[in-house]
């Protein structure tokens, strides 16, 4: 085990007393020396600013070291530690005034320039129970808090004991501590006689705690305002999603309607199709068997023939409406309602022949659905072709397509 030069005293270190700051290129370290002294240093190859202060490696070397109730000692190595930031001050403040932990003499040594005045500062707004030295070495500290720790410390208080010019300074510093690092705006600043040299000094503290002060009314201030208009804000919002939510189910209660008009009209058309293929298929019976009819008939070939073709393309027409009745969706409905929209100079015969080109029936089929010949239904789809200004290279079956393709 390890022993400190300067006291004799065993050196405890173990691998996990240490810290090391999230995003920090640098690690904090603690070793116990004798059963009450910590070492408090920082392991690194550049100066450093110390960004954050966690009580969380003190209180594990406590636990680990079996330290319980005993006053406590700390040497603070302020080697490579170029400055100090505002949340490291704010976690010191929490250790001395919040943690419970009894440091009775704290001495900070190799101290750069950059950090003195953060640490005289310091030293002069610790609480009277707690004495916060600065010395220039490790040796020069140690023995420092050695005499403290043993209670001979009436000979360097004696020969130490500050004059007037001293006492103002620390009370300058500590002054601008509580106001800085404990935002203590309502503590009362002392103030010299008038005609004291540092009147100045603390007459300009006193104005700036006023000013602080005033600034933090108007800052809450203003935090209440825009917490006013943010609720006023939020509770009109919750009147708009409020309005919103009736209006939601308003439309879905009329979609239910439509929803229950929609079943009971296909209802209805289930009924009628059900009536029309009956129909249908019994007028297509009822020729069948007149073609039966005709072909005993004793009449000249060529007039029979003629008969019975026509009642050929009377069944197939029959058949023909029948499917087409049958495949017919409200998605059609809706097209034939937007491509009459598109193009009203379409007639009643040209809707009907769009819709079965979309459905993909024939020429032949279409021609004897509407009740015209083949070459007649060719000169209705040249017509048509005009009618919605089609290119000639453009098909009407691909146009239709296109236009039932939007509707998805």
């Amino acid at each position: 085990m390890q022993t400190c030069p300067v006291s004799n005293l065993p050196v405890t270190s173990k691998h996990n007393w240490k810290s090391v700051p999230a995003g920090a290129d640098y690690v904090k370290r603690i070793d116990l020396i004798g059963d009450n002294i910590f070492h408090h240093y920082v392991e690194s190859d550049h100066p450093i600013t110390l960004n954050s202060m966690s009580i969380d490696l003190v209180n594990r070397v406590l636990e680990e070291s079996g330290i319980k109730d005993a006053p406590l000692y700390l040497l603070w190595d302020m080697n490579n530690i170029g400055n100090i930031s505002y949340q490291y001050k704010q976690g010191i403040n929490n250790i001395v005034y919040g943690s419970g932990l009894d440091f009775k003499v704290v001495v900070f040594f190799n101290i750069d320039e950059s950090c003195k005045t953060i640490i005289e500062t310091f030293a002069a707004m610790a609480p009277n129970t707690m004495t916060v030295l600065l010395r220039e070495d490790y040796r020069d500290a140690m023995t420092t808090l050695l005499e403290y720790r043993s209670g001979n410390v009436s000979e360097i208080q004696g020969s130490q004991e500050a004059d007037e010019e001293d006492t103002m300074k620390n009370e300058f510093l500590a002054t601008i501590a509580r106001i800085s690092w404990l935002n203590m705006l309502n503590q009362k600043i002392f103030l010299p006689p008038a005609e004291d040299p540092f009147y100045p000094y603390f007459k300009a503290i006193d104005h700036m705690q006023e000013d602080l002060r005033a600034r933090d009314e108007n800052h809450e201030k203003e935090l209440q305002h825009l917490k006013t208009e943010s609720e006023q804000k939020l509770s009109q919002k919750i009147i708009q999603l409020n309005a919103q939510v009736e209006l939601g189910k308003k439309e879905i209660q009329r979609f239910e309607q439509e929803k229950a008009a929609l079943k009971s009209r296909i209802a209805a058309q289930e009924m009628e199709l059900t009536r029309i293929s009956t129909a249908v298929g019994e007028k297509a019976s009822t020729l069948h068997m007149i073609c039966d009819q005709i072909r005993n008939l004793d009449i000249e070939p060529s007039n029979k023939q003629k008969i019975l073709e026509q009642c050929h393309n009377m069944i197939e027409t029959e058949l023909t409406e029948k499917r087409l009745k049958t495949e017919l969706t409200v998605g059609d409905s809706e097209f034939l309602s937007k491509l009459q929209k598109k193009h009203p100079n379409l007639n009643q015969r040209e809707l009907r022949a769009s819709l079965m080109v979309k459905l993909n029936y024939d020429t032949r089929e279409i021609a004897r659905s509407i009740g015209i010949s083949t070459r007649g239904m060719e000169s209705i789809r040249y017509r048509m072709h005009r009618k919605l200004n089609l290119d000639k290279h453009k098909s009407i079956k691909t146009y239709l397509s296109e236009l039932a393709s939007e509707m998805i």
